[in-house]
Order: structure tokens, then sequence, then C-alpha cells
């Protein structure tokens, strides 16, 4: 049962604990971790940044010092290294609510097929009106409006106006559209997919030994990344996947593994 769970709750932890320094600093002083999501400060001496959200800044004609440049570029590419959207799966918040969305739709047998249909390409439609409206209006746009934000808000300051944007976006995914916040809507999985998409940290599939059990699709939020499953041995080259380990785990047939890619094949 631990073996299927590994990276879920090694996941959970990281998640979790990350809260848990914030929530120090705020209540009790902790200089190990401070700020927030988008700007953060480890042991009162280095900066780490968002990029999406200096690129925010940037745009909208704000300068940013250099040390919150720094701390972008320094996570920029710590990402395009080892995979984007790791972020979204091993640090962001909000994939716990998702996750706990995603699962329950599972356990209720809420139908999948949903009357609201959205393509998954709306995100990076969504990232450039983010990039425009911050330009027009000088303001980092989605930092006002982002659940991450308002969650962090909501566990550090006890905010109720994130709780309810929070529980919209948990109904939504529960209800409406399977991960629909952050499969679908989320403008920052959309930039953080485009810039892991050559990391070199991927799952890799083998072809020789899977029995086509689709495992792997019943737990994947990105189920599109898997087309390549029982057609051919590769890495799962999306940039949208989240290398969340989710199909490892569940694979019996030992087919999905981490590996490290180093070709730059599409």
């Amino acid at each position: 049962m631990m073996k299927n769970m590994k990276f879920l709750l090694l996941r959970r932890i990281i998640q979790l604990s990350i809260l848990f320094l914030f929530v120090g600093g705020n209540y009790f002083g902790w200089e190990l971790l401070r700020g927030n999501y988008s700007s953060a400060i480890i042991a009162d001496s280095l900066h780490l940044s968002d990029p999406y959200a200096v690129l925010q800044i940037l745009v909208s004609g704000f300068l940013a010092s250099s040390s919150v440049l720094f701390g972008a570029l320094l996570i920029f590419l710590i990402y395009v290294l080892i995979g984007g959207r790791m972020f979204c799966s091993w640090i962001c918040p909000m994939n716990i609510i998702s996750d706990i969305a995603f699962r329950l739709r599972r356990i209720l047998k809420i139908e999948s097929d949903s009357k609201v249909s959205l393509s998954r390409n709306l995100r990076y439609y969504i990232l450039a009106l983010s990039l425009i409206v911050s330009a027009i209006f000088g303001l980092a746009a989605f930092e006002i409006i982002s659940p991450i934000s308002m969650l962090h808000r909501a566990i550090v300051f006890g905010s109720g106006a994130g709780w309810a944007i929070v529980a919209v976006v948990f109904l939504v995914d529960l209800f409406i559209l399977k991960a629909g916040w952050c499969g679908h809507i989320c403008p920052l999985g959309g930039f953080y997919s485009l810039v892991g998409k050559q990391a070199v940290i991927k799952v890799k599939h083998n072809k020789e030994k899977c029995t086509n059990c689709m495992d792997c699709f019943d737990v994947c939020v990105e189920e599109p990344v898997l087309s390549i499953v029982g057609k051919k041995s590769d890495y799962i080259r999306g940039g949208a996947c989240t290398n969340c380990g989710r199909c490892i785990e569940v694979c019996k047939d030992d087919a999905m593994k981490y590996s490290l890619k180093f070709d730059l094949k599409k």
C-alpha cells in the first residue's frame, strides 16, 4: 500500500511543510521561510520569486529589485531543468484541494463527461490575457485573483474571502469539470508547462512491460500526456505533465518510471 503512495505522501509532506513554515514565519517570526508563493525569503538571505509574477510586474511598467530578479531567474532555471509543472504537484497548495476533488469524483462516481467542456489550451490564453491586462492597467493581474495566493492568505492569515474562492474552485472541480482549475484554467500551470517542456526529469514509459490496464489514465489529471501509453516506449514529453508520479505508483507492470532525458526531440 505504501509503495503505491510513496510519491503522493512525499508530495504532501513537502506541500504541508512549506505551508507550516509560512505560518511559522508569520505568527512566530521564524526566518527559515517568509513571504508567499510569489515572493519568499529563505533564512532571511536568499530571495525566491515566481518568474510568472515577476513577468507580470515587468510588463506592467514597474521595476523589480536585483534580488527579486535573481530569485526569479534562479527559480526559472530550476524548473527548466527539473520540469516546470513539478511546482504544480510538489509545491502548490491548490494541488491538495484539486486532488481531493479529483479523488471524490471517483469515490462518489460523479459523471466524468460533464456538459461543460473546456480546451486545456484555455490556460495559455488566460496566461497571455493576464500579461496584456497587466500591461494595460499597470498591475500584476493574476496575482490579485489567484486562488493560490488566496489559499495562502486563508491559511496564514485566516482570510474568509480566501476560503470562499478556494471552495468555489473545489466545487467546480468536483461537480462541473474534472481537473477544472489545474488541468484547464490556471495560467501559472500553463506558464510552467511551457518552461519545463524540455526538462531532463521525465516519466518514461516502457511499452514492452505495459499490459494496457490503463490504471495510469485513472489517476492522471492530464490524461492527454499519456497518449503514448501502450503504443511505444518513450518519455512522457508533454509539458503539461506535472511529474507527480501517480502513474508510476499505480502501474503494477512497472512500465512507468522517472528517468533522465537529454535529447531534444519534441
